[in-house]
């Protein structure tokens, strides 16, 4: 299975998905410690991708979803974006109802 099929498959494989550096137990960066936050606040279960364990991930992931930076937050098979937009999304009460919609399918 090539890279890309590997990273569809992972975004397919849970209602929410993040790639990001570290674990939600121990992140390795402020944008991750803050996305991994924000899902916690909401008890969002959700699958952690560490793309520093996976430099082929972190090289690919970025021409799949065509965003950038990590981390990167996909809910429902679709990317949602990186720190910024997740932490707008939060205050403004958007993720919850994102959270809540993909959770009771």
């Amino acid at each position: 299975m090539d890279i890309i099929e590997r990273i569809r498959s992972t975004v397919q494989s849970a209602p929410i998905v993040l790639f990001m550096k570290g674990t939600p137990q121990f992140p390795m960066c402020g944008f991750s410690s803050r996305t991994v936050k924000a899902l916690n606040t909401l008890g969002a279960p959700f699958v952690s991708v560490n793309v520093l364990e996976d430099p082929e991930v972190r090289a690919n992931l970025p021409r799949y979803s065509n965003w950038p930076t990590f981390p990167q937050l996909f809910i429902a098979g679709e990317l949602i974006g990186g720190c910024d937009i997740t932490l707008e999304l939060f205050e403004s009460g958007e993720l919850e109802r994102m959270v809540r919609e993909v959770h009771k399918a």
